[in-house]
């Protein structure tokens, strides 16, 4: 049976583990690295790392580091951010990674998501669309850390990258990001409708009821945070934590 992804996302600044909030107040968190150490001890089904200055300051992929989550990593993952060509794709493949997930590059060229998918296979071409609420209705997809309106309406564009051969299509809320009061359902839903390929909602998760929710709504996805899994209790004090057992067996209970 398909069974829905519960995937912690780790926001990377200066090698370091960061959390924001509506893609800003940033805080520090800990050491990437001990992140995925302990979540290796969790069983998490997949992880999302991204580089979030990568882009906005110009530079490339960070390899070293890659190199070193990839090589502990005992799960499926992850990694965006500074991809902008085929080439940073197939080296960032080659040191162990399964997916790479591109943002400003394809909403400035489009076409290079069939160019990577063509070179590594669609399966591992991820597309995150940061979307966030206009002031007088509907949405808009954002780039280099919600600060660039490409004025990309998101279900437009992500039928779009589904016919260039993207594998998946993860929704991301600046509004709700850190808020910790629940995902924008509603735009993951138009989405939802308008693709077939797989889609992970991200941005607002604060508890496992939050993710039934989404699963009870948009059926087999994946179910992304990043403070639901690095914060513990009212105060947020860090503590790198993963859906106990039972929790995970009464979400996929869910689709059943």
């Amino acid at each position: 049976m398909l069974r829905a992804r519960i995937i912690p996302c780790l926001l990377v600044r200066n090698r370091g583990l960061v959390k924001t909030r509506k893609f800003g107040e940033d805080r520090y968190v800990g050491d990437p690295l001990n992140a995925v150490r302990i979540f290796n001890e969790k069983g998490v089904d997949e992880l999302i790392v991204l580089d979030i200055d990568a882009t906005t300051q110009g530079r490339e992929p960070d390899y070293g580091l890659i190199k070193n989550m990839a090589a502990e990593c005992r799960m499926p993952l992850g990694y965006g951010g500074g991809v902008s060509t085929v080439d940073q794709a197939k080296r960032i493949m080659a040191l162990g990674v399964e997916k790479v997930s591109l943002s400003a590059a394809v909403a400035a060229r489009p076409a290079l998501v069939a160019d990577i998918a063509r070179q590594v296979g669609s399966q591992s071409v991820v597309v995150v669309l940061d979307v966030k609420k206009k002031m007088l209705g509907g949405y808009s997809t954002f780039v280099h850390n919600g600060t660039k309106d490409t004025k990309r309406d998101p279900v437009t564009f992500a039928c779009e990258l589904e016919s260039l051969g993207v594998g998946e299509i993860v929704i991301n809320s600046i509004d709700n990001d850190g808020m910790m009061k629940g995902y924008d359902l509603a735009i993951a839903e138009d989405i939802r409708s308008a693709v077939s390929v797989p889609i992970t909602v991200m941005g607002g998760a604060g508890s496992v009821e939050d993710m039934k929710q989404a699963v009870q709504r948009l059926g087999v996805v994946g179910v992304g945070a990043g403070s639901l899994f690095v914060f513990k209790g009212q105060f947020r004090a860090v503590l790198i934590n993963y859906p106990s057992e039972i929790d995970r067996h009464e979400l996929q209970a869910v689709l059943e």
